[in-house]
């Protein structure tokens, strides 16, 4: 099969999936409760509706405030599009509670806790908002994403020039093509990182950067783009999610390298926001003009009388004038930025039409749908990819579409066929070597390696680094038995969260209270499935032993801690029944990043029965027993 072959069964793959996924969204809103849908974080209610403004990107937005639980993590994001309605409680014309949808989608523009902005339509009617009673927001089905991939595949099949000859490139055994110089020395970074830079700066083509957990892939990552900029005059730094996108951004301001942010951050304080392109288009000296021009041309439509021959001139002048101040200003802030940071599909905005660039960075390459990815590569020349293709793929709604290949993503692609232009990070400063043993044996063919100043890193003295309490031991009465509660939040087994709270309560009190707030010993506690995260989080907040402590603790699923490590980690693994059926826990990429986000303990809790029919699991637990003995 040839590329263009390849890219138009990827397009026919991606229509499974949107059909799957938009299905899937009309039967949520449809069948789910609103108490079902606040839970799972996809809606807020009730929400206040607070002031009505014009942003500087000229944009109408309204506030909406949270005013219910606050404790439920949500979905909201900036770039997401939702919907407001309202809930009619049940009286004698309805017996049941009925939902009425404002008739215009919404995009998040930014959220800070309890506080989400919202960018609505000149004609939204706000006042109608403003003064209803029961409002809520929720996520609404994201059409704009799926229309900027199946445009970028279009735009990448019927390519020619360079766009051509990468997309050919990459979908064949070709070599890619290098620079020959010999090797810059970077003293501050390890061998492997610095060989990763080196080929970064030598590829004409491609570069893969594969960083397995702790081996400082970012690091390595913001020394490229530096050492890049040396050579050229901008470049294009991408990634799947807001949050890496911030994350790699402040680590390159941190290296005084001026950035521009495209899209709002998903971190909202002062030094994310000071390198954004809204904030910076508002403190350009010719921002104020341009606000009254647009001042002046809302208030004419508003009051624009009949007969009034003299409109139309006026409000073309006022528009030339303002169109002509905005090039100007974007011209200004373009030219100025080194770095023009955002999201795969944020990489479609209009602020970045007809700009070119030499390279793009993108990171979490292994969590991009190959589809998105092509999206920025089609401004570039030369693509640098980060990632690891061993920890969470990107996420596939559709069965079928998995099973045909649309799960398989551009790196993967490029490594299998490419291996000479991935550069493996072998030197890791996260975990204690026990703990990091197993993944590099099993994932990385034993090449990771521990740096000195972690290798033997613990909390107590002579404790074991990994341990495993079997809850099949424990099954008195089937009480350790797994719970089915809906295809939404999977599985739960409450009394393995007992027992969770329960060990980490023992582990502390081995430590010692004062040792743990002086030292604020961190600790994730785990779980694959979202119902179970939801229980431990209820019990965590019901146990008065914890209390000192809550700041500390966090209860996230396997995706809310990618990218992120803590001191102790427990992992409730939930799965408990005769058959040995694990579900998606067969997706061994979750485990690994699981498994690898402790520095110095790491729990698990799960029945080895079930569990250890699959190699892995029983391979795990063969390696955990080895260690106590």
């Amino acid at each position: 099969m040839n590329a263009i072959q390849a890219l138009q069964q990827q397009k026919q793959l991606l229509q499974l999936e949107y059909q799957t996924e938009k299905e899937a969204f009309r039967q949520q809103t449809e069948q789910m409760g609103m108490a079902r849908r606040v839970k799972r974080g996809d809606a807020w209610w009730p929400v206040h509706i607070g002031r009505s403004y014009y942003n500087s990107l000229n944009q109408l937005c309204v506030e909406a405030v949270r005013t219910a639980d606050d404790d439920i993590e949500h979905n909201f994001e900036f770039g997401r599009p939702v919907m407001f309605f309202r809930v009619q409680e049940p009286d004698e014309g309805h017996k049941t509670q009925s939902l009425t949808y404002f008739r215009f989608t919404g995009t998040v523009s930014y959220v800070d806790g309890n506080r989400m902005v919202v960018s609505v339509p000149d004609s939204a009617p706000v006042a109608d908002l403003q003064g209803t009673e029961q409002v809520g927001v929720q996520l609404s089905f994201d059409e704009t994403s799926y229309r900027t991939m199946f445009d970028a595949l279009d735009r990448v099949i019927r390519a020619k020039g360079r766009l051509g000859y990468l997309r050919d490139l990459f979908y064949s055994r070709q070599r890619a093509e290098t620079f020959t110089f010999s090797d810059q020395p970077f003293p501050y970074l390890n061998r492997t990182q610095e060989e990763a830079v080196n080929r970064v700066l030598r590829a004409k083509d491609v570069a893969i950067v594969h960083g397995p957990p702790g081996t400082g892939k970012t690091t390595t990552l913001v020394e490229a783009i530096y050492e890049t900029l040396r050579r050229e005059p901008q470049v294009l730094v991408c990634a799947q999610s807001n949050m890496a996108v911030d994350w790699i951004s402040e680590k390159l301001v941190d290296r005084g390298v001026p950035v521009l942010r495209i899209g709002n951050p998903s971190r909202v304080n002062d030094k994310m926001l000071s390198f954004t392109y809204e904030r910076r288009f508002e403190s350009h000296p010719d921002y104020e003009l341009l606000w009254a021009i647009r001042k002046a041309i809302r208030e004419l439509r508003a009051h624009r009388r009949r007969g009034d021959e003299k409109f139309h001139q006026k409000m073309e002048r006022l528009k030339d004038r303002a169109n002509e101040l905005e090039i100007r200003i974007n011209a200004q802030l373009f030219s100025e930025a080194r770095v023009i940071a955002c999201t795969l599909v944020g990489s479609a905005n209009r602020l970045l039409d007809g700009q070119k660039f030499g390279t793009v960075f993108i990171d979490e390459a292994a969590q991009a749908l190959e589809a998105a990815c092509w999206i920025p590569i089609r401004r570039c020349s030369r693509v640098i990819l980060a990632g690891d293709h061993c920890q969470l793929p990107p996420t596939v709604k559709s069965y079928e579409a998995l099973k045909a290949g649309l799960g398989t993503t551009l790196m993967e692609r490029i490594v299998a066929q490419k291996p000479e232009v991935v550069t493996l990070l072998k030197m890791q400063y996260r975990m204690n070597e026990d703990i990091m043993r197993f993944s590099s044996d099993w994932f990385y063919g034993n090449q990771v390696e521990s740096a000195p100043e972690v290798k033997y890193r613990s909390i107590l003295d002579l404790d074991i680094p990994m341990e495993w309490t079997d809850t099949g031991e424990l099954q008195e009465n089937a009480l350790f038995r797994e719970e089915f509660v809906g295809e939404n939040f999977g599985r739960i087994n409450k009394a393995e969260a007992e027992l969770t709270l329960l060990t980490l309560q023992q582990y502390f009190e081995r430590i010692g209270k004062t040792r743990i707030l002086n030292e604020r010993l961190d600790v994730g506690i785990i779980s694959p499935y979202r119902a179970q995260v939801q229980y431990l989080r209820s019990l965590l907040k019901k146990r008065e032993y914890f209390k000192p402590f809550r700041q500390l603790i966090t209860v996230n699923t396997v995706d809310g801690f990618q990218g992120q490590e803590r001191d102790i980690i427990i992992i409730s693994l939930v799965r408990s029944n005769d058959e040995g059926q694990i579900g998606f826990l067969r997706d061994l990429r979750r485990m690994n990043v699981a498994i690898t986000r402790a520095r110095m303990k790491l729990i698990i809790l799960g029945d080895v029965s079930t569990m250890s029919r699959h190699p892995f699991y029983r391979r795990l637990y063969e390696y955990v027993e080895a260690l106590r003995q």
